[in-house]
Protein backbone atom coordinates (compact mmCIF):
# COMPACT_ATOMS: atom_id res chain seq x y z
CA UNK A 1 0.00 0.00 0.00
CA UNK A 2 2.83 2.40 0.84
CA UNK A 3 4.45 1.76 -2.53
CA UNK A 4 1.15 2.44 -4.30
CA UNK A 5 0.77 5.70 -2.43
CA UNK A 6 4.30 6.73 -3.29
CA UNK A 7 3.72 6.14 -7.00
CA UNK A 8 0.36 7.81 -6.79
CA UNK A 9 1.86 10.88 -5.17
CA UNK A 10 4.44 11.38 -7.95
CA UNK A 11 3.38 14.13 -10.38
CA UNK A 12 2.34 12.87 -13.80
CA UNK A 13 4.93 14.99 -15.63
CA UNK A 14 7.74 13.35 -13.61
CA UNK A 15 6.60 9.94 -14.85
CA UNK A 16 6.08 10.98 -18.46
CA UNK A 17 9.61 12.34 -19.02
CA UNK A 18 11.47 9.07 -18.23
CA UNK A 19 8.95 7.11 -20.30
CA UNK A 20 9.47 9.45 -23.25
CA UNK A 21 13.24 9.19 -22.88
CA UNK A 22 13.05 5.40 -22.84
CA UNK A 23 10.79 5.45 -25.88
CA UNK A 24 13.17 7.69 -27.83
CA UNK A 25 16.12 5.49 -26.88
CA UNK A 26 14.23 2.35 -27.96
CA UNK A 27 13.32 3.94 -31.30
CA UNK A 28 16.92 5.04 -31.84
CA UNK A 29 18.24 1.54 -31.13
CA UNK A 30 15.62 0.08 -33.49
CA UNK A 31 16.27 2.56 -36.29
CA UNK A 32 17.73 1.74 -39.69
CA UNK A 33 20.72 4.01 -39.07
CA UNK A 34 21.75 2.22 -35.85
CA UNK A 35 21.25 -1.15 -37.52
CA UNK A 36 23.43 -0.04 -40.41
CA UNK A 37 26.09 1.14 -37.94
CA UNK A 38 26.25 -1.97 -35.78
CA UNK A 39 26.27 -4.33 -38.75
CA UNK A 40 29.29 -2.61 -40.31
CA UNK A 41 32.50 -3.68 -38.54
CA UNK A 42 34.54 -1.04 -40.40
CA UNK A 43 32.22 1.71 -39.21
CA UNK A 44 32.30 0.48 -35.60
CA UNK A 45 36.11 0.43 -35.61
CA UNK A 46 36.23 3.87 -37.25
CA UNK A 47 33.86 5.23 -34.61
CA UNK A 48 35.98 3.80 -31.80
CA UNK A 49 39.21 5.19 -33.28
CA UNK A 50 37.75 8.65 -33.94
CA UNK A 51 36.16 8.93 -30.49
CA UNK A 52 39.33 7.69 -28.79
CA UNK A 53 41.52 10.25 -30.55
CA UNK A 54 39.02 13.05 -29.92
CA UNK A 55 38.75 12.21 -26.22
CA UNK A 56 42.53 12.00 -25.87
CA UNK A 57 42.81 15.45 -27.45
CA UNK A 58 40.00 17.03 -25.41
CA UNK A 59 41.27 15.72 -22.08
CA UNK A 60 44.97 16.10 -22.89
CA UNK A 61 45.63 18.50 -19.96
CA UNK A 62 44.26 15.87 -17.56
CA UNK A 63 45.69 12.63 -18.95
CA UNK A 64 48.86 13.62 -20.84
CA UNK A 65 51.98 12.30 -19.04
CA UNK A 66 53.74 15.67 -19.34
CA UNK A 67 53.06 19.21 -20.45
CA UNK A 68 55.25 19.49 -23.56
CA UNK A 69 54.82 23.27 -23.75
CA UNK A 70 56.06 24.03 -20.25
CA UNK A 71 59.77 24.90 -20.56
CA UNK A 72 60.33 24.26 -16.87
CA UNK A 73 59.43 20.58 -17.28
CA UNK A 74 61.71 19.98 -20.29
CA UNK A 75 65.27 18.73 -20.24
CA UNK A 76 67.28 18.98 -23.43
CA UNK A 77 69.41 16.08 -22.25
CA UNK A 78 66.35 13.84 -22.76
CA UNK A 79 66.28 14.70 -26.46
CA UNK A 80 66.06 11.83 -28.94
CA UNK A 81 65.17 9.27 -26.25
CA UNK A 82 63.90 6.13 -28.06
CA UNK A 83 60.37 4.83 -27.48
CA UNK A 84 59.64 2.85 -24.31
CA UNK A 85 62.76 4.24 -22.63
CA UNK A 86 63.69 6.38 -19.66
CA UNK A 87 65.55 9.64 -20.12
CA UNK A 88 69.32 9.46 -19.81
CA UNK A 89 69.49 12.19 -17.15
CA UNK A 90 65.97 12.09 -15.68
CA UNK A 91 63.44 9.54 -14.50
CA UNK A 92 60.93 10.55 -17.18
CA UNK A 93 59.52 7.60 -19.09
CA UNK A 94 58.74 8.18 -22.77
CA UNK A 95 56.34 5.60 -24.21
CA UNK A 96 56.67 7.01 -27.74
CA UNK A 97 60.08 8.51 -27.26
CA UNK A 98 61.18 12.14 -27.00
CA UNK A 99 61.84 14.70 -29.73
CA UNK A 100 64.88 16.91 -30.24
CA UNK A 101 63.80 19.25 -27.41
CA UNK A 102 63.23 16.45 -24.91
CA UNK A 103 59.45 16.67 -25.20
CA UNK A 104 57.36 13.54 -24.75
CA UNK A 105 56.06 12.60 -28.22
CA UNK A 106 52.85 11.10 -26.78
CA UNK A 107 52.05 14.33 -24.95
CA UNK A 108 52.84 16.48 -27.97
CA UNK A 109 50.51 14.33 -30.08
CA UNK A 110 47.68 14.81 -27.58
CA UNK A 111 48.16 18.57 -27.43
CA UNK A 112 48.80 18.82 -31.17
CA UNK A 113 45.58 16.93 -31.92
CA UNK A 114 43.68 19.56 -29.93
CA UNK A 115 44.90 22.27 -32.30
CA UNK A 116 44.22 20.19 -35.42
CA UNK A 117 40.69 19.29 -34.30
CA UNK A 118 39.95 22.85 -33.17
CA UNK A 119 41.00 24.29 -36.54
CA UNK A 120 39.32 21.52 -38.54
CA UNK A 121 35.97 21.68 -36.72
CA UNK A 122 35.67 25.47 -36.72
CA UNK A 123 36.80 25.72 -40.36
CA UNK A 124 34.23 23.09 -41.38
CA UNK A 125 31.44 24.84 -39.44
CA UNK A 126 32.37 28.15 -41.04
CA UNK A 127 32.43 26.64 -44.53
CA UNK A 128 29.15 24.83 -43.84
CA UNK A 129 27.40 27.98 -42.60
CA UNK A 130 28.61 30.09 -45.52
CA UNK A 131 27.98 27.44 -48.17
CA UNK A 132 24.53 26.45 -46.90
CA UNK A 133 23.43 30.10 -46.66
CA UNK A 134 24.56 30.92 -50.19
CA UNK A 135 23.12 27.67 -51.54
CA UNK A 136 19.71 28.38 -50.00
CA UNK A 137 19.68 31.92 -51.38
CA UNK A 138 20.75 30.83 -54.85
CA UNK A 139 18.38 27.87 -55.07
CA UNK A 140 15.34 29.70 -53.73
CA UNK A 141 15.68 33.00 -55.60
CA UNK A 142 17.21 31.86 -58.89
CA UNK A 143 17.82 34.45 -61.59
CA UNK A 144 20.78 36.80 -61.39
CA UNK A 145 21.59 35.98 -57.76
CA UNK A 146 21.77 32.29 -58.57
CA UNK A 147 23.93 32.93 -61.63
CA UNK A 148 26.43 35.10 -59.76
CA UNK A 149 26.79 32.71 -56.81
CA UNK A 150 27.15 29.66 -59.05
CA UNK A 151 29.76 31.33 -61.28
CA UNK A 152 31.83 32.19 -58.20
CA UNK A 153 31.39 28.60 -57.05
CA UNK A 154 32.53 27.25 -60.43
CA UNK A 155 35.62 29.46 -60.39
CA UNK A 156 36.58 28.33 -56.89
CA UNK A 157 36.02 24.65 -57.64
CA UNK A 158 38.37 24.93 -60.63
CA UNK A 159 41.33 25.53 -58.29
CA UNK A 160 42.74 23.16 -55.63
CA UNK A 161 41.54 24.06 -52.16
CA UNK A 162 45.09 24.14 -50.78
CA UNK A 163 46.10 26.87 -53.27
CA UNK A 164 43.08 28.98 -52.36
CA UNK A 165 43.85 28.52 -48.66
CA UNK A 166 47.47 29.58 -49.25
CA UNK A 167 46.30 32.68 -51.13
CA UNK A 168 43.78 33.68 -48.45
CA UNK A 169 46.28 32.95 -45.67
CA UNK A 170 48.92 35.14 -47.35
CA UNK A 171 46.51 38.04 -47.90
CA UNK A 172 45.20 37.87 -44.32
CA UNK A 173 48.70 37.72 -42.84
CA UNK A 174 49.64 40.75 -44.92
CA UNK A 175 46.74 42.76 -43.47
CA UNK A 176 47.47 41.84 -39.84
CA UNK A 177 50.12 43.84 -37.93
CA UNK A 178 53.39 41.95 -37.37
CA UNK A 179 53.02 41.97 -33.58
CA UNK A 180 49.64 40.22 -33.81
CA UNK A 181 50.35 37.66 -36.52
CA UNK A 182 51.36 34.85 -34.17
CA UNK A 183 48.35 35.28 -31.87
CA UNK A 184 45.97 35.48 -34.84
CA UNK A 185 47.54 32.63 -36.82
CA UNK A 186 44.99 30.01 -35.75
CA UNK A 187 42.02 32.22 -36.65
CA UNK A 188 43.57 33.16 -39.98
CA UNK A 189 44.06 29.45 -40.68
CA UNK A 190 40.40 28.75 -39.85
CA UNK A 191 39.31 31.57 -42.16
CA UNK A 192 41.54 30.36 -44.99
CA UNK A 193 40.42 26.73 -44.81
CA UNK A 194 36.76 27.70 -44.38
CA UNK A 195 36.76 30.03 -47.39
CA UNK A 196 38.43 27.36 -49.52
CA UNK A 197 35.79 24.69 -48.80
CA UNK A 198 32.37 26.40 -48.86
CA UNK A 199 31.70 25.89 -52.59
CA UNK A 200 30.76 22.20 -52.37
CA UNK A 201 28.17 22.97 -49.68
CA UNK A 202 26.68 25.76 -51.78
CA UNK A 203 26.39 23.63 -54.93
CA UNK A 204 24.76 20.70 -53.11
CA UNK A 205 22.31 22.82 -51.12
CA UNK A 206 21.41 24.89 -54.17
CA UNK A 207 20.37 21.77 -56.10
CA UNK A 208 18.35 20.39 -53.17
CA UNK A 209 16.67 23.77 -52.60
CA UNK A 210 15.58 24.01 -56.24
CA UNK A 211 13.81 20.67 -55.80
CA UNK A 212 12.19 21.59 -52.48
CA UNK A 213 10.89 25.00 -53.60
CA UNK A 214 8.66 23.30 -56.18
CA UNK A 215 6.84 21.22 -53.56
CA UNK A 216 3.38 21.94 -52.22
CA UNK A 217 4.40 22.80 -48.65
CA UNK A 218 6.61 25.66 -49.89
CA UNK A 219 3.84 26.94 -52.18
CA UNK A 220 1.40 26.81 -49.26
CA UNK A 221 3.78 28.81 -47.08
CA UNK A 222 4.12 31.43 -49.81
CA UNK A 223 0.34 31.74 -50.19
CA UNK A 224 0.03 32.20 -46.42
CA UNK A 225 2.44 35.13 -46.62
CA UNK A 226 5.31 33.55 -44.70
CA UNK A 227 8.55 35.51 -45.08
CA UNK A 228 11.06 33.84 -47.45
CA UNK A 229 13.70 33.70 -44.73
CA UNK A 230 11.31 31.78 -42.47
CA UNK A 231 10.42 29.46 -45.34
CA UNK A 232 14.09 28.70 -45.89
CA UNK A 233 14.87 28.15 -42.21
CA UNK A 234 11.72 26.30 -41.12
CA UNK A 235 10.78 24.29 -44.19
CA UNK A 236 13.58 24.02 -46.74
CA UNK A 237 16.67 23.79 -44.51
CA UNK A 238 15.55 20.72 -42.49
CA UNK A 239 14.96 18.83 -45.74
CA UNK A 240 18.45 19.50 -47.14
CA UNK A 241 20.42 18.76 -43.98
CA UNK A 242 21.02 15.10 -44.90
CA UNK A 243 23.51 15.78 -47.72
CA UNK A 244 25.00 18.65 -45.72
CA UNK A 245 25.85 16.37 -42.79
CA UNK A 246 27.51 13.88 -45.12
CA UNK A 247 29.58 16.56 -46.85
CA UNK A 248 30.40 18.13 -43.48
CA UNK A 249 31.77 14.87 -42.09
CA UNK A 250 33.96 14.27 -45.13
CA UNK A 251 35.00 17.94 -45.18
CA UNK A 252 36.14 17.66 -41.56
CA UNK A 253 38.67 15.00 -42.55
CA UNK A 254 39.80 17.13 -45.50
CA UNK A 255 40.09 20.22 -43.28
CA UNK A 256 42.30 18.35 -40.80
CA UNK A 257 44.56 17.20 -43.65
CA UNK A 258 44.56 20.70 -45.15
CA UNK A 259 45.58 22.22 -41.81
CA UNK A 260 48.35 19.64 -41.47
CA UNK A 261 49.55 20.42 -45.01
CA UNK A 262 49.66 24.17 -44.36
CA UNK A 263 51.43 23.66 -41.04
CA UNK A 264 53.88 21.27 -42.70
CA UNK A 265 54.65 23.98 -45.26
CA UNK A 266 55.33 26.41 -42.43
CA UNK A 267 52.35 28.72 -43.02
CA UNK A 268 50.03 27.24 -40.40
CA UNK A 269 50.00 27.50 -36.64
CA UNK A 270 53.11 28.92 -34.92
CA UNK A 271 55.68 26.61 -33.26
CA UNK A 272 54.47 27.76 -29.84
CA UNK A 273 51.17 25.90 -30.38
CA UNK A 274 52.05 23.13 -32.82
CA UNK A 275 49.51 20.89 -34.51
CA UNK A 276 49.99 17.45 -36.02
CA UNK A 277 51.25 19.05 -39.22
CA UNK A 278 53.90 21.02 -37.33
CA UNK A 279 55.01 17.89 -35.46
CA UNK A 280 55.35 16.04 -38.78
CA UNK A 281 57.40 18.92 -40.21
CA UNK A 282 59.72 18.76 -37.21
CA UNK A 283 59.97 14.97 -37.37
CA UNK A 284 60.87 14.77 -41.05
CA UNK A 285 64.09 16.67 -40.31
CA UNK A 286 65.35 13.72 -38.25
CA UNK A 287 63.91 10.82 -40.26
CA UNK A 288 67.15 9.91 -42.02
CA UNK A 289 69.29 10.38 -38.92
CA UNK A 290 67.63 7.43 -37.15
CA UNK A 291 65.07 9.22 -34.92
CA UNK A 292 62.13 7.79 -36.85
CA UNK A 293 59.64 7.97 -33.98
CA UNK A 294 59.50 11.79 -34.03
CA UNK A 295 57.82 11.60 -37.45
CA UNK A 296 56.20 8.18 -37.34
CA UNK A 297 53.78 8.54 -34.41
CA UNK A 298 52.33 11.98 -35.35
CA UNK A 299 51.94 10.81 -38.96
CA UNK A 300 50.12 7.62 -37.90
CA UNK A 301 47.85 9.67 -35.62
CA UNK A 302 46.97 12.06 -38.46
CA UNK A 303 46.26 9.17 -40.84
CA UNK A 304 44.11 7.35 -38.27
CA UNK A 305 42.11 10.48 -37.42
CA UNK A 306 41.49 11.55 -41.02
CA UNK A 307 40.75 8.01 -42.23
CA UNK A 308 38.30 7.21 -39.41
CA UNK A 309 36.37 10.45 -39.92
CA UNK A 310 36.31 9.86 -43.68
CA UNK A 311 35.00 6.31 -43.22
CA UNK A 312 32.25 7.64 -40.94
CA UNK A 313 31.32 10.13 -43.65
CA UNK A 314 31.09 7.35 -46.24
CA UNK A 315 28.90 5.29 -43.92
CA UNK A 316 26.67 8.26 -43.15
CA UNK A 317 26.21 8.91 -46.87
CA UNK A 318 25.02 5.34 -47.43
CA UNK A 319 22.91 5.25 -44.24
CA UNK A 320 21.00 8.42 -45.19
CA UNK A 321 20.40 7.25 -48.76
CA UNK A 322 16.92 5.65 -48.85
CA UNK A 323 17.76 3.80 -52.08
CA UNK A 324 20.44 1.77 -50.26
CA UNK A 325 18.32 0.76 -47.27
Amino acid sequence: MENRKLVKDIPAEDLIVPVRAQGRLARALDSDIFYSWRTSPVTVVATFVALSLILLAVFAPLIAPYNPFNPASLNLMDGFTPPASTGAFTDNYFLMGADNQGRDVLSTIMYGSRVSLFVGILATLFAMTLGVSLGLIAGYNGGTIDAVIMRVTDIQLSFPAILIALLIFGIARGLIPANQQESMAVWVLILAIGLSNWAQFARTVRGATMVERQKDYVSAARIMGVHPILILLRHVLPNVLGPVLVIGTISLALAIIEEATLSFLGVGVPPTQPSLGTLIRIGQQFLFSGEWWILFFPAVTLIALALSVNLLGDWLRDALNPKLR
